[in-house]
C-alpha cells in the first residue's frame, strides 16, 4: 500500500492533463460544435456565444494541436489549393491573399499549379488532392471548359471555384469582372469618347469573357458600335503587337485594354505609331497593377481588391466545411475605377486632362 493514492491510467484529472475542446465546451455551454466554429472564425457564432467560448478557451488555457484536431474533426486542416501555371497577376494575387487568409485561420495550404487548361488534366488533380486528404478544394479556374467540368464533380468535401461566370452555383466565388468593365467603358464615354475598343485576353479565360461581355454591353447600352475584338495573352508584347495592327485606333478614340501590362503594350505601340496618350488616345486597363501608377503617363484602371478577396475565399471555405447548408451564392466582389492620366476628356485642348 501507498501513502499517496495513486492515480488510474485515464483518471480525468484536469490539474495534470491539458484541456481539450471537450473542456472548454462544458465549461462555455455549448457544444464542442461551437468551440470548433469559434476556433475557425466561422461568422454565424453569436458574439455573446464567441465571447463565453473565448473567456473559456483562456481560462484552461486550452491550444489544440494539429493531431488532436485531425483526430476529432476527422479532418487534416489542409486545404487544397489549384491554380493555373501561370504568373499573371490576377491568379497569382488571388492564391497569395488566400494563402494569407488560410493561415490566419489556422489552415495550411497544398498548392498545386495546372500547367494546362485540358479539364482532365485538371480532374486528376482533383483526384491527387482527395488521396490526400485535404478537408477542400479551392480551384482558381483559367478556362471556361474546366469550369463546366468541375462543377459537375461530386467530390464528397468542399470544392470552391474561383471563377469569373454567368453560371449560378453557390460553389462559386469571382470578383465582378463584368461591372468592372462597364465602369471602365462607361468612364470612357463620359469623358466624350464616342470610338472605344477592346483590346481582350485569352478567348477562353472567364475573366476575358466577362470583361468583352461587360465592353460590348455598355457599348450597345449607349448605341455605340461594337467593333471586333482582337485577343492578347495578357502580355505586354501581345498588347504592343496587337496595338500596332489596330489601324482604326486614330486620334479621338479611346481603348479598353483588358488588363494593365497589355495596356503598357499598347500605349508603347501606339507611341511608336506617332499618337500621344491621353493627348490623343485615352486608355483604360484592369487590375491596378504595381507598376500602373508609374508607367508614363500613369495608368487609369479598374482595381481589384485581391486582399479582401482571399478573405473571402476562405470564409466560403469554412461555412462549407462547418454549415454545409447554409452555403448560398456569392455577390461577386465590387471593383473600383481609378483615374489616372491615361485618359482625358476628349476636346482640343490637351492640358484638359483627368487625373492630373
Amino acid at each position: 500500500m501507498t501513502t499517496s493514492e495513486e492515480k488510474r491510467p485515464g483518471t480525468d484529472d484536469k490539474s495534470t492533463r491539458a484541456a481539450n475542446i471537450f473542456d472548454v465546451a462544458r465549461l462555455a455551454g455549448v457544444s464542442h460544435q461551437t468551440v470548433s466554429r469559434v476556433l475557425n472564425n466561422i461568422p454565424s457564432v453569436r458574439p455573446a456565444t464567441r465571447e463565453r467560448v473565448e473567456q473559456a478557451i483562456a481560462q484552461l488555457r486550452y491550444s489544440p494541436s494539429p493531431a488532436a484536431r485531425a483526430l476529432v474533426t476527422k479532418r487534416t486542416r489542409t486545404i487544397g489549393l489549384i491554380t493555373p501555371g501561370t504568373y499573371e497577376y490576377g491568379p497569382t494575387s488571388t492564391a497569395v491573399n488566400f494563402n494569407v487568409a488560410a493561415r490566419a485561420a489556422r489552415f495550411s495550404v497544398d498548392t498545386v499549379s495546372s500547367l494546362d487548361s485540358d479539364p482532365l488534366g485538371v480532374r486528376g488533380i482533383v483526384e491527387s488532392l482527395l488521396r490526400q486528404r485535404v478537408d477542400a478544394i479551392v480551384l482558381v479556374v483559367a478556362d471556361v471548359g474546366v469550369l463546366d467540368v468541375v462543377l459537375g464533380l461530386d467530390l464528397g468535401i468542399p470544392i470552391v471555384i474561383v471563377a469569373a461566370s454567368t453560371r449560378r452555383s453557390s460553389s462559386v466565388i469571382s470578383i465582378d469582372q463584368y461591372r468592372g468593365a462597364r465602369t471602365a467603358v462607361n468612364h470612357l464615354i463620359e469623358l466624350g469618347h464616342d470610338r472605344i475598343f477592346h483590346l481582350g485576353g485569352p478567348p477562353q479565360a472567364p475573366d476575358s469573357v466577362e470583361r468583352v461581355r461587360g465592353w460590348r454591353d455598355e457599348m450597345t447600352a449607349n448605341r455605340l458600335v461594337v467593333h471586333e475584338v482582337p485577343h492578347g495573352d495578357w502580355s505586354a508584347r501581345s498588347g504592343y503587337e496587337i496595338g500596332i495592327q489596330m489601324t482604326d485606333i486614330e486620334p479621338g478614340s479611346a481603348v479598353f485594354a483588358a488588363n494593365d501590362y497589355m495596356a503598357l503594350g499598347l500605349i508603347s505601340a501606339l507611341h511608336a505609331r506617332g499618337l500621344r496618350v491621353p493627348e490623343d488616345v485615352s486608355v483604360v486597363g484592369f487590375d491596378d497593377v504595381p507598376e500602373a501608377g508609374f508607367i508614363m503617363p500613369p495608368l487609369t484602371t479598374i482595381r481589384q481588391d485581391f486582399a479582401s478577396f482571399g478573405a473571402l475565399i476562405m470564409q466560403k471555405v469554412l461555412i462549407a466545411m462547418e454549415e454545409p447548408d447554409n452555403v448560398s451564392e456569392s455577390t461577386p466582389l465590387p471593383t473600383s475605377l481609378v483615374v489616372r492620366a491615361s485618359t482625358r476628356r476628349l476636346g482640343p485642348s490637351a492640358s484638359d486632362t483627368v487625373g492630373r
